[in-house]
């Protein structure tokens, strides 16, 4: 693990706020390509800033953020040697931050404040998931009229999905 950079009042001339005082950016050299997720999880709790991952494997990258709300904490990665475009523009730290964790979030929807964002995306997980319980429940069900009952719901929770998207 490589402490890179810093991202603070004092570094790059952005004002903190009490929420994001500074962002660090850590480079990660993995021995496979697997992206360490109990890892993070470890690395979050003992460093109270957000933190951009560049994970590097023979040749090959991947970047991943921290979203710390609360108590919980929610992770967006990109996939293997996908182009990331960061934006290091901003009032102060707290919207850099956010830009940062947009740039990972794949919504048409522009324009928006960052809690909406956020809370879209988290929408879509959820449905997503309960898509994926539906479907296997549908393929794993003997009963026809119980499979026709599912696949309603199934068609219903499809078209909220897209409604969202």
């Amino acid at each position: 693990i490589i402490w890179e950079y810093k991202l603070a009042p004092s570094t790059v001339g952005i004002s903190s706020t009490e929420k994001v005082e500074e962002i660090q950016i850590f480079e990660i050299q993995l021995k496979e390509k697997i992206i360490p997720k109990n890892v993070l999880k470890i690395i979050d709790k003992a460093i109270p800033y957000p933190i951009l991952y560049v994970f590097k494997y023979d040749g090959h990258y991947a970047c991943g953020i921290t979203l710390k709300e609360d108590n919980s904490q929610r992770y967006y990665f990109s996939e293997w040697d996908e182009v990331k475009e960061f934006n290091f523009f901003g009032i102060d730290l707290e919207h850099v931050y956010q830009g940062l964790i947009t740039s990972f979030i794949d919504i048409r929807q522009k324009g928006q404040d960052f809690a909406t964002i956020v809370n879209t995306d988290k929408r879509i997980e959820s449905l997503e998931k309960e898509i994926k319980i539906l479907e296997n429940k549908v393929k794993n069900e003997k009963q026809f009229n119980r499979k026709v009952e599912l696949n309603k719901v199934l068609l219903e929770k499809n078209k909220s999905l897209e409604s969202i998207l």
